[in-house]
């Protein structure tokens, strides 16, 4: 694949790509390295929420089709279709997280040992509507970041919000009380060239204060 290195070529050339060359697989070193890129997004108190499953299979397709049924084509000839989920109970990795943290010099294990129990306190006693919200957006800063990891790699992706939320988990095998579904990432080769879609201008988006 033809790799970008302009940031300003791959934010302009990123479009939503719905058929992609079915013959073509992003190899499994290739992937696993865009996704570690993804992960550089920052989280809440560094939880890392994001997990990824990385359906590419026939059989995984197969069950994921049902599933997204205005997305069937985005499915069936993408190299991959990139199942991003929040992980409800993701401050249960925090003594790994901070530990690692510690043993690779990025944080004194005084602020550890002072940050852990007040991060572990907080998620143990919000809703979970609030821890809902914290690992939905942590893991969408994640999934825009892949999409334009993708991108830099030559890929061209289609990010998917339409799908049948309440099965999804369980089908792929995941406990559906514990992970809930963010986005659909269709990732491969693009064989049709996306059209350009109209952007509102800044004065109508922003303010100053």
């Amino acid at each position: 694949m033809t790799k970008m290195n302009d940031f300003k070529d791959i934010l302009a050339g990123r479009k939503s790509v719905k058929l992609f060359d079915e013959q073509y697989k992003i190899p499994h070193e290739e992937m696993e390295d865009m996704i570690r890129q993804a992960t550089m997004a920052p989280s809440s108190v560094n939880m890392q929420p994001w997990r990824f499953m990385v359906v590419e299979s026939d059989e995984g397709k197969a069950k994921l089709r049902p599933l997204i049924k205005f997305n069937t084509n985005q499915n069936d000839t993408s190299s991959a279709m990139v199942v991003i989920f929040g992980d409800m109970a993701c401050h249960e990795n925090g003594e790994f997280i901070y530990s690692k943290a510690v043993e690779n010099n990025y944080m004194p294990l005084e602020v550890k040992n002072q940050m852990l129990p007040t991060v572990t306190e907080f998620y143990n006693s919000i809703s979970t509507q609030q821890m809902n919200d914290i690992v939905k957006i942590d893991s969408s800063l994640a999934a825009m970041q892949f999409m334009l990891v993708a991108k830099a790699h030559g890929y061209d992706t289609n990010p998917i919000g339409g799908f049948e939320a309440d099965q999804i988990a369980e089908t792929l095998g995941l406990d559906a009380t514990r992970y809930v579904p963010v986005v659909i990432i269709a990732v491969g080769k693009g064989v049709k060239e996306a059209h350009a879609s109209y952007r509102m201008p800044v004065d109508k988006v922003m303010q100053y204060v």
